[in-house]
């Protein structure tokens, strides 16, 4: 029978500082790993949306289709189910330098849809390319960056075809709002080679300031991003001592939790991220801002969501 302990962590709010040199991770069979399972939950108040008024972006008639129908297209970065559990955030060790091989499972693989990038947070290893691919009837246009506390350095910039089946002069808005067909657009296949001491990249539409996705790369196989009951697992882990790291690119900091992982048994734990407070980002939804941008009753029916209202 499987050992369980239960920790418990409280992350905080400084800089998730990258440097540091990493050890060239080494494949190798492992017969008697363990296992660290837990669950993440975000505690405090959910922090507000990121908030795009439509009446000063492109492409009012199919991306301005959902919106909060006061003129502003909305980007949730914290995905929160009910009981504060933490969605899509990334869990992985460190410091493990052999282990398990990586799963070829393929290239990571984001798509634009409906004006979002999916997923919202990628892992990927360095040097290792993803594919982004659009499905939607518009344009849109890649800018990946990578980032830290060292500033910001472009990865790729790069133009991202719809598929030439879509149709292309819809009449008016109604037409193009109705139009639900999602199809593959040719894959754009791009190399994500960081920087010595970098991490974390972004990737935004050139077009659509909201549409937006995170990566961080990993140095080894043991990883996994939480599911909606917050829950991750990962498996396979040989014996010893590492780092278990929670990150999420709002939160700007990580867990850094000293763990032993024991030859064939089960740890358990529960992690607590802090809520982060203060204005996060500088696209806020404005109260009044119907008043501040001058918006006519006639510009209101045009960015009025016909498909899907979202929350603020």
């Amino acid at each position: 029978m499987n050992a369980k302990w239960i920790t418990s962590v409280l992350i905080g709010g400084a800089i998730f500082s990258l440097s540091g040199h990493v050890a060239a991770y080494e494949a190798i069979s492992v017969s008697d790993g363990g296992s660290i399972m837990g669950t993440v939950y975000l505690g405090g108040q959910v922090p507000k949306p990121k908030g795009y008024n439509l009446t000063t972006l492109p492409d009012p008639f199919y991306c301005g289709r959902i919106s909060d129908g006061k003129g502003w297209r909305i980007l949730q970065p914290f995905n929160v189910g009910p009981g504060g559990e933490f969605r899509d955030t990334v869990v992985y060790l460190e410091g493990v330098e052999k282990g398990k091989a990586f799963e070829e499972a393929g290239i990571p693989q984001i798509e634009a849809k409906d004006c979002l990038f999916l997923p919202f947070t990628t892992v990927v290893r360095d040097d290792q390319s993803v594919t982004v691919v659009n499905m939607d009837p518009v344009m849109h246009d890649i800018q990946a960056y990578e980032t830290s506390h060292l500033g910001a350095r472009v990865l790729f910039n790069v133009p991202l075809p719809m598929n030439p089946q879509h149709p292309r002069n819809f009449k008016d808005r109604s037409d193009a709002a109705m139009y639900h067909k999602h199809m593959a657009g040719a894959p754009t296949k791009q190399l994500v080679n960081l920087s010595k001491g970098r991490r974390i990249f972004v990737m935004q539409c050139g077009f659509h300031a909201y549409m937006e996705s995170w990566g961080v790369a990993v140095n080894n196989p043991y990883f996994a991003k939480t599911d909606d009951e917050g829950r991750f697992a990962i498996t396979n882990v040989p014996p010893g001592t590492y780092k278990l790291v929670v990150w999420h690119p709002y939160v700007r900091t990580p867990v850094e939790q000293t763990i032993s992982v024991r030859s064939k048994e089960t740890m358990e734990t529960t992690l607590m991220v802090q809520a982060p407070t203060g204005r996060l980002y500088a696209n806020e939804v404005l109260e009044h801002d119907y008043v501040r941008y001058n918006v006519t009753e006639e510009a209101q029916k045009e960015i009025d969501p016909m498909i899907q209202k979202q929350k603020r």
